[in-house]
């Protein structure tokens, strides 16, 4: 190979020397001079995107955060969303290879047509939209588009599927977003991608290389003139790291920055309009790619799911972002639970990062908008998946049967606190931890306590976190848990925290969890307004006070002040 594996950022970590705190104070003081909810707005999806500087602007040249979700398991299945734990039923070709086993291969292949008409629907994006997203993350396995055989064969159903969401998504203002998320012969080298061997071929295979260029090619030509598309995301959190289980393919790095120039060129030399979504490596979580602009038209895109809700998190993309000059999209994160959400994506928006969560619905769950319900006797078919007895055909068909109504919109279960908590409204619950840290020391937090905490969690604030149960003492609930809720705020004389809430009325109210070793009087006020002040005897279990009415506002800070005391802060809740 003649690349060079060598390239800045890949061997060193390219490090900045300018002050990364005076770098985020500057964005939130653009930013705080901007209606947030209006960036947000429907009104805003206008026009080609583009990148302009460390923003995303519509065609007027208005800036605009992208709020959205990940249609998860329409065009690319992934086996937990089946509530499937079993390696034989963790990507897409195993999954289908269990289903023909199940209930034969005429009926796997209406199951399959079933599948797709109703997994995503016009009524799926009537409601994102109706829900106040801006756009959609569309991820797709190169098979819907392309036959797995020699040569270059289309599959003309698998583009108007595509087509007809993109409609829908024009119909109700909903940026697209094309996501590459199973490459020919695969980017990643796990499940995700539907690899034959946990290996990334895309790199390596020929064949798999050049189809994927060939592919890119054929979407651009498709789409080239259609503006509600808002970019092309070239590839999904290609090369994995290595672990004890699976070969550490960082040698292809060289291979990805090859792919990807290629790529872009092919792409350009159809499509000048487009943006460009471009993703480093490790789960899209590394920044050693980015020791270059690869386009005049691109976002950075990353992902986060396990990590703590702080600035902290962002900071090494935020550093990159100031280095090329290009926005910052964190295009894959969630799968957690709702006090995360409300922690994480306003602080991303106040920091004009914007976001897209994943999936929009899969199967019993509280933390996707959308939950489908477990068909009667599925755990016969999640049985036979991990080894007993096959449930018989018939048995199979008529359980399957029900799945496909089941995954309709409107037979799923939906939970509104999903979005309460992303977009931080009443219904929500915020950790008392999770105070806005922007505008900083002295404006959004008093920051009177000796600095550093040994959690590192908001470490830099000068604010006292201290953890109500060992972390030593708990186990993780989910794959992503970072156990960061076993944190609770401690307030003393003349300390205070603000807390950002968007879109009260009138009926709205505030809450919060709490307990004191001393007597505390305290205020609480609503912006510049102070709602009452109270006075708290000594308690050594949680309690709860009483609701406290607030006033209608697009966007409001509610301020805790400890006048005199000692407060252990658990939680606010917002009703």
């Amino acid at each position: 190979m003649a690349e060079n594996p060598q390239k800045p950022g890949f061997s060193n970590k390219y490090r900045l020397s300018f002050d990364i705190g005076t770098l985020i104070s500057n964005i939130f003081a653009i930013q705080g001079e901007i209606d947030m909810n209006e960036k947000f707005s429907s009104s805003r999806v206008k026009g080609f995107l583009r990148a302009e500087g460390k923003s995303i602007v519509n065609e007027d040249g208005e800036e605009i955060i992208l709020a959205g979700w990940g249609l998860g398991n329409w065009l690319l299945q992934e086996g937990y969303m089946w509530k499937a734990k079993n390696t034989r039923f963790d990507r897409p070709h195993r999954i289908e290879a269990v289903i023909r086993e199940l209930a034969g291969s005429k009926y796997s292949e209406e199951f399959w047509k079933k599948f797709r008409e109703n997994y995503i629907t016009k009524e799926d994006i009537r409601l994102m939209a109706e829900q106040g997203y801006n756009s959609v993350r569309i991820p797709f396995n190169w098979r819907i588009f392309m036959e797995s055989e020699p040569g270059l064969v289309w599959k003309e159903e698998g583009f108007k599927l595509l087509d007809q969401c993109i409609d829908w998504c024009e119909e109700y203002k909903i940026y697209v977003f094309l996501d590459l998320h199973g490459a020919p012969g695969g980017q990643t080298g796990a499940n995700i991608d539907d690899c034959i061997d946990d290996i990334p071929r895309l790199f390596i295979d020929k064949d798999s290389w050049d189809k994927g260029i060939s592919l890119w090619k054929k979407l651009a030509e498709r789409y080239k003139d259609r503006w509600i598309v808002g970019g092309y995301d070239l590839l999904n959190e290609p090369i994995r790291p290595g672990s004890q289980q699976v070969k550490n393919v960082d040698y292809l790095l060289p291979r990805l920055v090859k792919f990807y120039e290629e790529v872009i060129v092919a792409i350009r030399q159809i499509d000048t309009k487009h943006m460009l979504s471009i993703e480093g490596h490790h789960w899209s979580t590394d920044t050693s790619i980015f020791y270059k602009k690869y386009d005049d038209n691109m976002v950075i895109h990353f992902h986060r799911y396990a990590c703590l809700p702080q600035i902290d998190s962002l900071k090494e993309f935020i550093e990159v972002s100031h280095r090329l000059n290009v926005p910052l999209w964190l295009g894959e994160t969630g799968e957690n639970i709702h006090q995360w959400y409300t922690a994480l994506y306003p602080l991303c928006a106040e920091l004009n990062i914007g976001y897209n969560l994943w999936p929009w619905k899969k199967m019993s769950c509280t933390n996707s908008p959308y939950s489908i319900e477990w068909p009667e006797g599925w755990d016969k078919i999640i049985g036979y998946i991990e080894g007993e007895a096959h449930p018989g055909y018939e048995k199979a068909a008529e359980i399957l049967n029900v799945y496909l109504e089941n995954i309709k919109v409107e037979n799923c279960k939906y939970n509104s606190e999903v979005r309460s908590h992303v977009f931080r409204t009443p219904g929500c619950t915020v950790r008392a931890t999770d105070f806005d840290e922007l505008p900083g020391k002295g404006k959004s937090y008093s920051g009177l306590s000796k600095e550093g905490n040994m959690y590192k969690y908001r470490d830099n604030t000068g604010m006292k976190i201290i953890e109500e149960t060992p972390v030593e003492q708990l186990e993780r609930r989910f794959v992503f848990d970072c156990l960061w809720d076993r944190f609770i705020l401690e307030l003393k004389d003349d300390e205070f925290v603000t807390y950002s809430i968007n879109d009260t009325s009138n009926d709205s109210s505030i809450s919060f969890v709490y307990r004191c070793d001393e007597p505390v009087n305290m205020s609480i006020m609503q912006d510049s307004r102070e709602l009452c002040t109270l006075d708290l005897g000594i308690t050594k279990d949680k309690k709860t006070i009483e609701p406290i009415s607030i006033s209608e506002a697009s966007e409001s800070k509610i301020k805790i002040i400890v006048n005199k005391g000692r407060l252990y802060l658990d939680e606010i809740n917002f009703i």
